[in-house]
């Protein structure tokens, strides 16, 4: 994945480098510098892919858990 993909992808999730830093426990740097070589580790996109599918879940859920309120 290139870098400006991994952008794509963290602006879907909501999150920004420094919540996604923070989330996998890694150096804020260490990602910021995934720009210069224009390569993004494999693992991430699959990651980000799963984060967004769960926080739609979760949106989901939380949207039928409302309705049953009523």
């Amino acid at each position: 994945m290139i870098y400006k993909e991994f952008e794509h992808l963290l602006e879907l999730s909501g999150l920004s480098k420094k919540e996604f830093s923070t989330i996998v426990d890694m150096n804020y740097t260490s990602i910021t510098n995934w720009s210069k070589s224009n390569k993004v580790p494999i693992w991430v996109k699959s990651w980000l892919e799963n984060y967004i599918k769960a926080k739609s879940y979760e949106d989901i859920k939380n949207k039928i858990f409302e309705i049953e309120k009523l």
